[in-house]
């Protein structure tokens, strides 16, 4: 079978902008290309941050289940948990049908769905919300509060958002990141980082008290259009949870592979 252009790209957009992201963490994170895994694991408290993915592409299930049981002891000698990302798409269908059965013989479980999404939707107009002014991430202060709202709506403790992103020169500079501010209060963030000729969009998340008011939306085009502004890229692509998917596509954005997230069992 063929494997998509789009996926293939999907995967690459997550080794590139992952790499910068777990180094920026700390200088000695695990960021290698192995055969058929990538490992981008900065072994902080942010589980996002501790990342490994299968890239092999048309692997069988034999080669599917080798991969995964390598990818769950490179995940144990770890101190910190995190995720393996599996691209459906990248599989063969013997693989994809297999595959519940070869995580959980490798010691896998699974956590979460999510869908890869991109599309050529840039420029797009200014964003506005009447509820929120939106300001970019530039100080400590800023950062903490991004660092929590992704704390509160992903489930993760307080500490490991701030282990994530706490002190970060590059999320000051280097990545277009915007709170959303109601009445003064940060109640919605998101981010875009320039990567390998994309704009890649990465943790959207907005406080869970605050939701289905559209606020996710809008501060995701704000970064987008910022991000966009000042690199002037046209084609963005993000990795979106089950919960944000749907928001996405009202941007432009169209779904090409769903991703499986397993982390090892408990």
């Amino acid at each position: 079978m063929a494997h998509s252009a789009e996926t293939i790209e999907s995967l690459g957009q997550l080794t590139m902008g992952w790499r910068g992201l777990v180094l920026d963490r700390t200088a000695g994170a695990d960021v290698r290309d192995l055969p058929g895994i990538a490992v981008r694991w900065a072994d902080c408290r942010f589980p996002f941050w501790n990342c490994i993915a299968l890239t092999d592409i048309g692997a069988d299930a034999a080669l599917t289940g080798k991969r995964l049981e390598q990818a769950a002891d490179i995940m144990r000698a770890k101190e910190h948990p995190g995720f393996l990302w599996l691209f459906e798409d990248l599989l063969e269908e013997g693989a994809r049908a297999g595959l519940r059965a070869a995580a959980e013989k490798a010691g896998l479980e699974y956590a979460f769905p999510g869908t890869g999404m991109a599309g050529d939707l840039l420029p797009i107009p200014e964003p506005s919300h009447p509820d929120l002014e939106f300001v970019r991430v530039s100080t400590d202060e800023h950062l903490e509060a991004y660092a929590d709202i992704n704390s509160r709506a992903y489930g993760f403790p307080i500490e490991a958002g701030r282990d994530g992103i706490g002190g970060s020169a590059l999320w000051k500079s280097g990545v277009h990141a915007y709170l959303g501010l109601r009445g003064g209060t940060p109640v919605t963030g998101a981010a875009t980082l320039e990567a390998d000729g994309r704009l890649f969009t990465v943790l959207v998340a907005t406080d869970p008290e605050w939701e289905r008011r559209g606020y996710g939306e809008a501060v995701t085009r704000k970064a987008l259009y910022e991000g966009s502004r000042a690199t002037g890229l046209t084609r963005a692509t993000l990795h979106a949870t089950e919960a944000g998917a749907p928001l996405y596509p009202r941007i432009g954005f169209e779904p090409n592979t769903p991703i499986h997230f397993y982390g090892l069992k408990g």
